[in-house]
C-alpha cells in the first residue's frame, strides 16, 4: 500500500502528501490510470492533457508500470515556446514525444507547433482540436511563481474565452527554465509561448496536479493558504470539481505544520 503521510482538503481540493517523490509519482500514476481506464471502458476512448518539465518526470516514469489502454487515448500537451522547433532540447513537443508518445504509443498525439509561421492561427487550430470533445483528464504542475501551464500571475484569466493563446513569460518563469537546465542563460529563453488557458485546463472532468520538490513549497503554500485570485493562478484549483493535488514531503514543507493537515 502506498499510503500518504497526510490527507486534507483545502476548500474542497483533496490534497495528499507522500514521503518522497517516488511515492507521490506512483500514487498520481495510479490515479491517472484509473481515470483513463474508466473513461475508455465507459466511452471507448479518452482524452488527456499531460504537462511537461522536470517535475513531471517521476510521474510519467511511474505511468510505465500501469496498465493503460493507450491505443484508445488521445494526448495533448499544454504549452510550447514560440519560435523553437521540436528538436530543441527545451521543446515541450520533444518532451512529449520522448516521454509519452514513444514509450506509450497513444492512439493520437496532438502537438502545439511552436514554430508555426502564424502563432495566433496555431492557437486557433489547437483550440479547435481541444474543443472537439470533452477533456477527461488534465495532468498539470504548479510553477514556482504559482502559474498553471504558462498562465502567469496577474495576467491569467479564470474566465478567458479562449482555450489557447500567446502569452508573454514573466521573468520568474524564464529564470525557472534556466534553473532547470533547459537553457544556457536568461537571454536564450523565448519571451513568448503558446499556452492552454485556465478554462481549458480546469474544464476537464478530472484535474490532477503533481507538485514535487522544495523549490515549489512557497507556491504550494500560496495555492492552498493564500487568497484566491489571478495573483496565483494555482489558487483556482481550490473548489474545482474533480481536482486533486499530489505533493511530496519537500513541496508540502510549508503547509504540513498546520493543524488542518496534521489532523487529516
Amino acid at each position: 500500500m502506498n499510503e500518504p503521510l497526510a490527507r486534507f482538503d483545502a476548500e474542497a481540493l483533496p490534497v495528499a502528501v507522500y514521503d518522497d517523490q517516488r511515492a507521490m509519482a506512483v500514487a498520481a500514476a495510479g490515479h491517472t490510470a484509473d481515470v483513463l481506464r474508466s473513461r475508455v471502458s465507459a466511452a471507448g476512448a479518452a482524452r488527456v492533457v499531460i504537462a511537461t518539465g522536470n517535475s513531471q518526470l517521476a510521474f510519467v516514469a511511474a505511468l510505465r508500470e500501469e496498465q493503460v489502454p493507450w491505443e484508445q487515448v488521445t494526448v495533448f500537451h499544454m504549452d510550447e515556446y514560440v519560435g523553437i522547433d521540436d528538436r530543441h532540447p527545451a521543446s515541450f513537443r520533444r518532451w512529449i514525444r520522448e516521454h509519452v508518445e514513444e514509450p506509450f504509443a497513444p492512439a493520437r498525439v496532438c502537438y502545439i507547433d511552436g514554430d508555426a509561421a502564424d502563432p495566433e492561427a496555431e492557437c486557433a487550430r489547437y483550440e479547435a482540436l481541444l474543443r472537439e470533445a470533452p477533456l477527461d483528464l488534465v495532468c498539470l504542475g504548479i510553477g514556482e511563481n504559482g502559474h498553471l501551464a504558462f498562465n502567469e500571475p496577474h495576467d491569467a484569466d479564470r474566465d478567458d474565452p479562449r482555450w489557447a493563446r500567446v502569452i508573454t513569460l514573466t521573468s520568474a518563469s524564464r529564470h525557472q527554465q534556466v534553473g532547470e537546465g533547459h537553457f544556457a542563460g536568461f537571454g536564450a529563453v523565448p519571451a513568448t509561448a503558446i499556452t492552454l488557458t485556465v478554462p481549458a485546463l480546469l474544464g476537464a472532468r478530472h484535474v490532477q496536479a503533481v507538485v514535487p520538490e522544495a523549490r515549489k513549497a512557497h507556491a504550494v503554500r500560496q495555492a492552498l493558504r493564500g487568497p484566491v485570485g489571478a495573483h496565483c493562478p494555482a489558487t483556482w484549483l481550490r473548489g474545482q470539481a474533480g481536482a486533486r493535488l499530489f505533493l511530496d514531503r519537500d513541496s508540502a514543507a510549508l503547509v504540513t505544520d498546520e493543524p488542518a493537515v496534521n489532523g487529516g
